[in-house]
Parts: structure tokens; C-alpha cells; sequence
């Protein structure tokens, strides 16, 4: 199965936290409620369940209360074989420019929440990435099934945000379906469908993971891939997908 399972963790004051429907405020560490780790701590989470590829938000640079720079290098220096995605809270080209340099992921996602369409165009398009062989995605961050962005130029119909995405050499398209998220709510099948249909860019799933009937469904109607914490970390879906076959 050419289908890839992201394992994510959500990193708040250096530990990992269950994320739920964005309530940042509600969030606790993740061993209060995990059935498959013992810890918090970002690093031994991974060395304990070996995941092929993780997702990771810094969840402090995304509400501006600091980052979690220390963990993410110390991260990534001790699992080089691991392939990172990570949100950053990007706001700018410096900002990015910045987290590049410091070899922190493979792929910086751009989400919607704090990104812009202006800052999309520039960094997909730059050289600097392709030195580094470093990528960028973006995240279409729906909440309400409205896109949630303080950019007016991306203040519309997410699947035409979506399709827009077209014009830019990205790497992949999340869609982030924040009511979902930590609530196993299930996934919107047929919205999925018509991003797919839309874009020139793999479409990832975010939020609402139940079993592996999800993933086969979403599989069939071509989607690439999901980002997933809670069906694992409950037990529904097992620790052994998320590893390399």
C-alpha cells in the first residue's frame, strides 16, 4: 500500500499534547490519555513507536508564545531517517528561510491559519529549497467548513482555494479538518473527493480517523495520505502501520 500513514505529534512547552477540535487552551499532555506511550517528551515517543514519517506542529509558534526549537533539532538529529513535516508557524520568508537553515524538517507546511497566499507563491517558487532538498506544503486549515486565514485572498470556497493551490510547485495539499481533529468524528468522504478532483497536488486527510476502513476508503477515492494521532494512540488503528513495510 503506497498510502502513507503520518504519525502526528502536537508540541506545546516541549511536550506532546491530544489535540482536540483546536481547543489549544483544553489540550493536556498526551500519557494522560495514550494507551501506546508512557511519555510526553516529543523524542522518546519517537524512538518508542519508530514512525516512518511524522507530522509536527509547534503549537507555541503558532499562538506566539515561543518555540520548541531545542526539541525539533535535537529531533531531528537523532532520527535522520525520519521523515519530518512540520508546521512552524511560518509567517514569513525569514521565518522559513530561518527554520531551513536549521535542518529542522524535510517539508515546511504553510498552513492557512498563519500563512499568506503572497508568502505561498514566494517560497514555492524560491531556489533556496532546492538546495537543502528541502519541500513545501501547505495546509488548507477548515473550521466550520469555512477556510480559517486572516488573508482575503484566502477567504473563499476551500475547493477553490484548493484548486488555486495548482498554480504554485508545492509538494503536497492538507486538508486540516480542525472540528475532526482528536475527536475521531469520522471523515467528510465526499468533500475529499472533490478536492482530489481539483487538485494537480497529492491530497493529505487531517482529522476525524476512526479505523483502517477510513483510510481504505480514502485511499479509493485518491487520496494520499492521513495524519493521524488518536485512532493510534487509542489502539484503533495499530502502532505497525505507522512503520516503514
Amino acid at each position: 500500500m503506497n498510502f502513507r500513514l503520518i504519525f502526528v505529534m502536537d508540541v506545546l512547552d516541549g511536550v506532546v499534547v491530544h489535540a482536540k477540535q483546536g481547543k489549544r487552551d483544553q489540550y493536556k499532555p498526551i500519557s494522560l490519555s495514550s494507551s501506546i506511550v508512557s511519555s510526553s517528551e516529543p523524542v522518546h515517543i519517537i524512538e518508542e513507536l519508530k514512525p516512518a514519517e511524522v507530522y509536527i506542529a509547534d503549537l507555541n509558534r503558532l499562538m506566539n508564545s515561543g518555540d520548541n526549537r531545542a526539541i525539533l533539532k535535537e529531533l531531528r538529529n537523532r532520527n535522520k531517517d525520519l521523515r519530518i513535516m512540520l508546521d512552524y508557524g511560518v509567517k514569513g520568508m525569514k521565518d522559513l528561510k530561518e527554520a531551513v537553515d536549521t535542518e529542522l524538517a524535510d517539508t515546511f507546511v504553510l498552513g492557512t491559519e498563519t500563512t499568506s497566499m503572497d508568502l505561498i507563491e514566494e517560497a514555492s517558487k524560491s531556489d533556496t529549497f532546492y538546495d537543502k532538498h528541502v519541500s513545501v506544503s501547505v495546509s488548507v486549515d477548515l473550521f466550520n467548513k469555512e477556510v480559517l486565514t486572516s488573508d482575503k485572498k484566502m477567504k473563499n470556497n476551500p475547493v477553490q482555494l484548493i484548486k488555486t493551490l495548482n498554480e504554485y510547485p508545492i509538494e503536497d495539499v492538507i486538508v486540516l479538518d480542525l472540528d475532526r481533529v482528536g475527536t475521531k468524528s469520522g471523515i467528510d468522504f465526499d468533500f475529499l473527493a472533490r478536492a482530489v478532483a481539483v487538485s494537480e497536488h497529492n491530497i493529505l486527510s487531517g482529522g476525524g480517523v476512526r479505523t483502517h476502513e477510513d483510510i481504505a476508503k480514502m485511499e479509493k477515492i485518491g487520496v494520499k495520505g492521513a495524519l493521524v494521532a488518536t485512532a493510534l494512540h487509542d489502539g484503533s488503528i495499530p502502532v505497525s502501520a505507522l512503520r516503514k513495510t
